[in-house]
């Protein structure tokens, strides 16, 4: 039995067909929270050592390593039937998208701290670290995460059904998939 099928067996039967309408956003979602846990693994242990009076340098680094596993992960499991870009081209914008969104994850840190003053020593060092939290990871990957998912749709993986699923690329199974629109020869049709 495939991981779908099993996921798919534990839903509750209301729930299944939203979950195989939406599985895309889903699957985006799931890719969100392994990003979410190196974003944050990640700037708390630099926030917390070495870059401790750098908190918006070591988020930043935070952000850059999860963009990485990001894209890897994105490309090959959330969008894996969507493309229509060369590779090059594709993980170019990806970047591109990501890099304009890490305006997102740092802005409302960078508020709180450095607008706000919520950081020691004009409040505890609680305050601090709750309001870097809430701002830092909650407000920041939020926006970032609303963002990312209409550019990547928008101009990453515009073109649905592109490509053969993963599974039947790994297993070298020959499915025919239309054509992007963009390759459809329209003369044809003309004569």
């Amino acid at each position: 039995m495939s991981l779908r099928a099993a996921v798919l067996r534990v839903l509750p039967s209301r729930v299944r067909p939203f979950a195989l309408k939406h599985r895309e956003l889903l699957k985006f979602a799931v890719v969100g929270s392994v990003a979410y846990v190196v974003d944050n693994g990640t700037w708390y242990l630099l926030k917390l050592t070495v870059l401790e009076p750098k908190p918006v340098a070591a988020k930043a680094i935070g952000v850059i390593l999860a963009t990485i596993v990001s894209y890897i992960l994105n490309r090959e499991w959330s969008f894996d039937t969507r493309g229509g870009r060369e590779r090059h081209h594709e993980a170019a914008l990806f970047f591109a998208i990501s890099g304009a969104s890490l305006f997102f994850y740092t802005a409302p840190l960078y508020l709180s701290r450095y607008v706000l003053d919520l950081e020691q020593p004009h409040v505890s060092a609680v305050s601090q670290e709750v309001a870097d939290f809430l701002f830092g990871s909650i407000v920041g990957t939020v926006i970032a995460m609303l963002f990312r998912w209409w550019a990547f749709k928008k101009w990453v993986f515009p073109n649905a059904d592109a490509r053969a699923p993963r599974r039947e690329r790994r297993l070298g199974k020959l499915v025919p998939y239309p054509a992007p629109a963009s390759v459809v020869d329209h003369t044809a049709s003309k004569n």
